[in-house]
């Protein structure tokens, strides 16, 4: 069923057409502009006739335009801001019209003569029967019309109800819908908060074993400090996944706290409207969107702990220890004369490079 609207739109109310003719006053006349508007070199407006009186008076002795003297021009003041206005020898003709102020009047002239028409006398009228209002539901094909659809036309075969009656109710259920709504949009603002503070117990506690690898890698050899970087990387891999499953979260349901909310904000919107019939075309689809809406499932949270970093903590007092007892192989200097003694020398002072490279497993 398609309807048309029963009244049409006006341009503005009494108080800005009120507004709108003040700007149109000229400031010598004190009435509304009279054709032909000039526009002066400062940019303001006076009737043509205003305009050349003015400058008749400041320049009594200039002739006119019948007159075949030859003229130098004249000037006068602007009478809004005082703007000396420099004229030529065709005087104020030479002056350019405000075509634009014109057009705007004659529109302002036409609507004043326009009566206004209350909000109450809108309605909507059916389209198949231009004299009937809309004012029973079809149940069957659930859109409004008007009796004489239900008597001979379109809906004779239908269900129908009082308009107010589906207008109550289902204005009800988007109420409750609302609720219901709003009521979830707190519990995914309360998700949202929490999911943001696992991000910063995640960043505070990075930044806390960060310090603490630093502090205990300084007590290593430089041998060590490879391992430490690769450490260090992994950990900070690891931050960022975490970061980004939980900020990905956050957009998530971000997204759908903003959806819902603009969702709220229409809905709220069309229970404003006071036209039955009007606000029933699209009270279904909204009834329907916010049921959805309500019913969206969203990704899981972190589970308990996902926060914490204590599985990069590292124990590295026996390595120390281990790293503190290296010294020179005693007598190797005696023996440096002898090849055989110098092979073993070199054997020897391999022992500390295997000894690094059996690095304990904590470090792994």
């Amino acid at each position: 069923m398609n309807f048309t609207v029963g009244f049409k739109p006006l341009l503005g109310d009494a108080h800005s057409m009120d507004n709108l003719e003040k700007q149109l006053i000229c400031p010598i006349c004190l009435e509304m502009f009279s054709k032909p508007v000039v526009i002066l070199p400062c940019q303001h407006n006076l009737c043509r006739k205003c305009a050349n009186d003015v400058f008749q008076a400041s320049n009594p002795l200039w002739q006119s335009r019948g007159s075949t003297a030859v003229s130098s021009g004249g000037r006068f003041r602007c009478p809004s801001c005082r703007h000396e206005v420099v004229l030529d020898r065709h005087g104020v003709y030479g002056l350019q019209r405000n075509l634009l102020v014109e057009n705007i009047i004659d529109i302002y002239k036409q609507e004043s003569s326009r009566p206004l028409h209350s909000k109450a006398e809108q309605h909507l009228m059916c389209e198949e029967h231009e004299d009937e209002k809309i004012n029973i539901y079809c149940l069957s094909c659930e859109v409004p019309t008007c009796s004489l659809c239900k008597v001979f036309g379109a809906h004779k075969d239908c269900e129908v109800a009082p308009l107010p009656t589906i207008y109550k109710r289902q204005k009800t259920e988007l109420s409750d819908g609302i609720a219901m709504l709003v009521a979830g949009n707190d519990r995914v603002q309360a998700v949202i908060t929490q999911m943001e503070e696992v991000c910063q117990t995640i960043e505070d506690n990075s930044r806390r074993q960060k310090q603490l690898l630093n502090q205990r890698f300084e007590t290593l050899c430089a041998v060590l400090e490879e391992r430490k970087g690769e450490l260090l990387q992994a950990l900070a891999r690891e931050q960022e996944q975490k970061l980004q499953r939980v900020r990905g979260l956050i957009r998530q349901y971000g997204d759908h706290l903003e959806a819902s909310s603009k969702l709220v904000e229409t809905a709220i919107q069309s229970m404003e409207e006071p036209q039955m019939a009007l606000y029933l075309q699209q009270a279904k689809e909204l009834i329907n969107k916010v049921g959805t809406m309500s019913k969206v499932e969203l990704a899981g949270r972190p589970e308990p702990g996902y926060e914490s970093m204590e599985q990069f903590s590292v124990s590295v007092e026996h390595v120390a220890e281990m790293l503190r007892t290296i010294d020179f192989q005693p007598g190797a200097a005696a023996e440096e004369e002898d090849e055989e003694v110098t092979l073993e020398g070199d054997e020897g002072s391999a022992g500390p490079e295997e000894e690094r490279q059996s690095v304990p497993e904590g470090l792994h």
